[in-house]
């Protein structure tokens, strides 16, 4: 007999345990990520930490198709009636201060001046600013960690709204002393002979910085990325003919609350007093009736000169 002790799962954070569950009655690794909208991998990964926290296993190893253990049934039912808990607790809780708004931001995006801005017309309702990493930009919104997140394109935005803002310039970072540091832009056949080092992962373009200052050779990030990341042995250069990055700011499409409106209005320049939302068609003004051409006249004759008689005809 098992000497598990499911309480234990009581001081687990509710989302890796949503996440456990998801597992458990789908029975299958990748359908419960493609529910969760999360990578397949990142799924296999919380897991693994739940059953390296517990001391137990969850799921029967090497089981075709995925099977549930006996401790990992227990844990199910345990982790049913805890969400089922927090449910009910968030539905009966009256707030007791002020509604905020969470604004999440993905790296190299700056986001004081619009915080400065709500904090100038709207002092009475707290925002909370959270940076988020690349890879979690998604997760952070369809998971509730955040009510609005500035994000990089392209993502999955199924269920979602987006306002495309601006796009990021792509730059070549390379060594201080590099050739290719003398030119103001350089070109993909400028770059075709370097060594690349691989920056697709954005949460990590530290260490392909770094790399770069070590042993040479070219990283492509945004240039916010290469600014945010700056150092003083690299230089970066625009890239010509290469596709843009955009940012975007992004909201569960069943999320839309007065605070997301204003923060939406702030983030696309409306001012204090403006009205929130689409403004509503304005009438066209009315018209005076349009005139009609007045009929063509006859000539008038000039009046005849003294000492001629009216009608007179002139002498030839």
């Amino acid at each position: 007999m098992s000497d598990f002790d499911v309480t234990a799962a009581d001081s687990i954070d509710l989302a890796r345990l949503r996440r456990f569950v998801a597992v458990a009655e789908e029975l299958h690794f990748a359908r419960a990520a493609k529910a969760l909208r999360i990578p397949r991998q990142a799924l296999s990964a919380t897991v693994i930490e739940l059953e390296g926290e517990l001391g137990t296993r969850l799921f029967v190893p090497g089981a075709s198709p995925t099977q549930l253990s006996e401790d990992g049934a227990t844990l199910l039912e345990h982790a049913r009636e805890l969400i089922r808990a927090d449910e009910q607790a968030q539905r009966e809780q009256k707030p007791e201060g002020p509604a905020s708004l969470r604004v999440g931001f993905v790296p190299g995006v700056t986001v004081s001046k619009w915080a400065r801005v709500w904090g100038e017309r709207l002092p009475d309702h707290p925002l909370e600013v959270l940076g988020v990493a690349q890879s979690e930009q998604e997760s952070a919104l369809r998971e509730g960690r955040v009510d609005l997140c500035f994000v990089r394109l392209p993502m999955d935005r199924s269920g979602m709204n987006a306002i495309p803002l601006w796009e990021e310039t792509p730059v070549a970072v390379v060594q201080k002393d590099d050739a290719l540091s003398l030119l103001d832009v350089v070109s993909p056949a400028d770059l075709a002979d370097e060594q690349h080092h691989d920056s697709g992962d954005l949460d990590r373009a530290a260490d392909a910085l770094a790399m770069v200052a070590a042993v040479g050779g070219v990283t492509i990030v945004p240039q916010s990325i290469a600014r945010l990341h700056h150092r003083r042995d690299l230089v970066y250069r625009p890239i010509s003919d290469t596709e843009f990055t955009r940012i975007a700011l992004a909201w569960p499409a069943d999320g839309d609350s007065e605070l997301v409106e204003e923060f939406v209005g702030i983030v696309r320049g409306r001012s204090a007093n403006s009205s929130r939302g689409a403004e509503p068609a304005r009438p066209a003004p009315e018209r005076a009736p349009k005139k009609q051409a007045p009929k063509k006249q006859a000539t008038q004759r000039k009046p005849a000169k003294a000492g001629r008689k009216p009608g007179a005809r002139r002498g030839r």
